[in-house]
């Protein structure tokens, strides 16, 4: 008869590795499984314990439903069939995150979180700088980078997690400083039932803290129920919010720094620089330290990220943009660049309803799409321009553009169509802007 295992770790890759890491330090030897073949991470995590069971192709439901507790990745959706059957015998099913909150449970409260569509990694960046600048010791991750049990081992005072809403669906327990929702727009559709439904997987961090920070000019960010919170946002602040009076950052009648100081560009990053200052106030960083790091703080990776200015026009690669929201953003960001914005968009759409871009294409002189879902975007403009691959994309805007104008790669969509993430679409557009010195 096949061993029974009281804990099963569900999904490699980087967080089922530091779930395995994890449990192996407490003594307790899971079983491993994963949908896929050949799951990345199988060779190393079995070279590292070579006694750990890995059962691959599928899921095993005889052994989910003789665990006791069943730690399952983000990407693995609660209603798959087989959890959904331990989850109905009362068996516990929660994720990497809520081992955390866990971990930590005997500490005061010492984590900040942030989740919403868009700008978490920035926002997660800039307060854990506000923070260190502050000279606190922290540890930031979660989402973005070092999964959050890994950062235990960093043994800092605070944690900065950035956290999706799938995170959010198996986490409860955690009593953060502060948190926050930036905004709320269509994302991941393929695997919520509407709007709704992501909002309130969004929503749920604002029960796990102390304090709720929401985005005034995004409603529905604000909590479900009453609770104590503060928020931020573009126009003048009541009270003890965050917001722009005349072009300073303020907070209530106390000013921080001019908006003219922020290196990064657009309205949007304001609005993400403000998040981050709220956040690292509930954490006791004082004005100085926030405004400093707001003043040298150039931008992340694929993030509205200037990547070259050739004969006067300025190429721009925001890859990041894995939806819809966070290409809106990025266009209301530019709405008052005076030169042309010829944009390059399409991919993996995740079942998105495309018609809320075509307001804000009006914006836009040429739109060029590409990818599975390039024609459903082509379609919200006339004279819309498509293209096979990133190569003719940047080659038509390179015909286009004249000085003074902005090509910004913002797709509205996922890579995985055309790459195996968006820092490869990322890093293709930019290869492409280079080469174009060599043809001219």
């Amino acid at each position: 008869m096949a061993e029974s295992y009281s804990h099963i770790v569900m999904g490699l890759g980087a967080t089922g590795k530091s779930v395995v890491r994890y449990l192996m330090a407490q003594g307790i030897t899971p079983l491993v499984m994963d949908s896929r073949r050949n799951p990345p991470g199988i060779d190393e995590i079995k070279a590292e314990f070579p006694q750990l069971e890995c059962r691959v192709g599928g899921f095993d439901c005889r052994a989910l439903v003789q665990a006791q507790q069943i730690i399952i990745s983000p990407g693995i959706p609660t209603d798959t069939p087989e959890v959904r059957v331990a989850l109905d015998m009362g068996i516990e099913v929660i994720g990497d995150v809520e081992l955390f909150a866990r971990a930590i449970a005997d500490r005061p409260p010492c984590v900040l979180a942030i989740t919403g569509s868009n700008g978490k990694s920035t926002v997660t960046t800039l307060v854990g700088e506000m923070l260190r600048e502050a000279g606190i010791n922290v540890a930031v991750g979660g989402n973005l980078g070092v999964p959050a049990l890994e950062l235990l081992n960093q043994h800092a005072t605070h944690y900065v997690l950035e956290l999706s809403s799938f995170q959010l669906e198996t986490t409860h327990s955690l009593d953060c400083i502060a948190a926050t929702c930036l905004n709320i727009s269509a994302d991941h559709m393929d695997r919520y039932s509407d709007l709704e439904a992501y909002r309130r997987a969004k929503l749920h961090l604002y029960d796990q803290a102390r304090l709720a920070i929401h985005n005034r000019d995004d409603e529905q960010t604000e909590p479900l129920s009453p609770m104590n919170n503060n928020s931020f946002g573009l126009g003048n602040p009541e009270g003890d919010e965050w917001g722009i009076t005349d072009g300073k950052v303020m907070h209530g009648g106390s000013e921080i720094m001019n908006i003219s100081d922020i290196s990064l560009l657009g309205s949007h990053n304001q609005a993400n620089v403000l998040a981050a200052m709220a956040l690292a106030d509930a954490a006791g960083v004082g004005k100085a330290e926030m405004a400093k790091v707001a003043t040298d703080f150039k931008g992340l990776r694929h993030r509205c990220e200037l990547v070259s200015s050739k004969n006067g026009v300025r190429w721009v690669n925001d890859s990041k943009a894995t939806n819809i929201g966070s290409t809106l953003a990025a266009l209301q960001g530019l709405s008052d660049y005076l030169g042309d914005i010829i944009l390059i968009a399409g991919g993996d759409g995740k079942g998105a309803d495309f018609s809320t871009l075509k307001e804000a294409l009006g914006s836009v002189s040429t739109l060029i799409t590409l990818g599975r879902d390039g024609d459903k975007i082509a379609a919200l403009k006339e004279g819309a321009i498509k293209v096979a691959n990133m190569e003719q994309a940047v080659a038509k805007a390179n015909d286009i553009a004249n000085s003074g104008d902005i090509v910004l790669l913002s797709p509205a969509c996922a890579s995985l169509d055309m790459y195996p993430n968006f820092m490869a679409r990322g890093d293709d557009f930019c290869a492409r802007v280079e080469a174009l010195d060599e043809q001219q």
